[in-house]
């Protein structure tokens, strides 16, 4: 199994904790060096809750100088930045001015001039990864695999109705195999009546609608590439609105989990993704997702068996576990800078176009 990976975290916000659950549900696997917060006081909070050593500088983090640590103070092998949007490119600077790698959380600049500005800073180190995690959330992990492995044939159009603006595009752009040239974008919204039961604070009490926004939007990726955007306000916690997939290529099409496709000329089959979850009934081992599969083929397997995680979190660890093995010259980079800018880029493009009701043509970037 190897060391694990040696991680620390810039920030202690609501994303932190997702890294510092998956650190805490499999200590064999990683290792959170220190954690920097503005203050001792929430340093001291952090401590308490996730029991982790905190810091108040990127340079102590990054030098392993964590007071109190003694011989237990290291180097991270990596920093993930989880920390606001106007914040997070200063950080990415100066972790990368040390010669650490880092994960940067989505967006990694929240403009077209921060964008270019950071990659013309640290594009060419290649020390910049994005935690763009959809597509390592188990389901859509899967999806993709069906996609790259030709089931589809050629895949032509995709429709993401789950998530927002880059989390999306980076969607739509992986199961349409798309590259980071110019884009065509138009969009449009409307308003509607929906009642919001729930929102990332839990319950909200509500028994009538409200005005909630819907914006659809189109992506000519170029070569016969479309992509469908549709996100309406708070889908992400509100279970009135649900996820939905749809994947179309020359030999047949995805939606949600059910695969159509063409066999040979006189045969068309119907198969589904399974997932196989334990702690169902009489299944005493505890509730995790194990694998998905289709027609009885494997195409996502859990690596963290144990720790009971949901899919966002399985997002999170396979993220983290894909940059341990980058920083160690073990694997491929899981999701480069030049790819985060692209989704944020037309995700900026997606609001342009809904603000302005007129066509957003992106242009060919330094990152492309």
């Amino acid at each position: 199994m190897g060391q694990p990976v040696r991680f620390g975290v810039v920030g202690s916000g609501w994303r932190a904790g997702f890294y510092l659950r998956v650190a805490r549900a499999f200590p064999e696997r990683f290792a959170v060096t220190a954690v920097v917060t503005r203050s001792a006081e929430r340093g001291a909070e952090v401590e308490r809750a996730w029991g982790v050593p905190t810091v108040r500088t990127v340079e102590e983090l990054v030098t392993g100088d964590v007071p109190g640590a003694g011989a237990r103070a290291d180097r991270p092998e990596l920093v993930v930045t989880s920390t606001p949007w106007p914040v997070t490119p200063e950080v990415v600077r100066e972790v990368v001015a040390a010669g650490v790698p880092v994960l940067a959380e989505t967006p990694p600049a929240p403009d077209v001039d921060g964008m270019r500005a950071l990659w013309a800073d640290v594009g060419a180190t290649d020390l910049v990864q994005v935690a763009e995690h959809s597509p390592f959330m188990p389901q859509h992990a899967a999806r993709l695999a069906l996609a790259r492995a030709g089931l589809l044939g050629t895949v032509t159009s995709a429709q993401v109705s789950s998530t927002h603006l880059y989390h999306a595009v980076a969607l739509l752009r992986a199961f349409l195999g798309a590259g980071r040239g110019e884009v065509e974008v138009r969009a449009v919204t409307s308003t509607a009546p929906l009642v919001d039961p729930q929102t990332r604070d839990g319950l909200t009490g509500a028994t009538e609608p409200a005005p909630a926004t819907t914006t659809l939007a189109t992506l000519d990726l170029g070569d016969g590439r479309l992509g469908l955007y549709d996100f309406t306000d708070n889908q992400w916690h509100n279970p009135l609105r649900g996820n939905r997939v749809v994947v179309r290529g020359s030999h047949g099409e995805l939606v949600d989990d059910r695969l159509t496709r063409w066999v040979d000329p006189e045969t068309v089959v119907d198969s589904v993704l399974v997932r196989r979850q334990a702690g169902v009934e009489q299944d005493l081992d505890g509730f995790d997702l194990l694998h998905v599969s289709l027609d009885g083929q494997v195409r996502w397997r859990n690596a963290l068996v144990g720790g009971r995680l949901a899919d966002d979190d399985l997002a999170v660890a396979g993220l983290l576990l894909g940059c341990g093995a980058w920083v160690r010259g073990e694997g491929p980079a899981p999701y480069p800078l030049a790819e985060g800018l692209q989704d944020h880029l037309l995700g900026l493009a997606i609001g342009e176009a809904a603000r302005t009701g007129q066509p957003v043509r992106t242009a060919r970037e330094a990152w492309a």
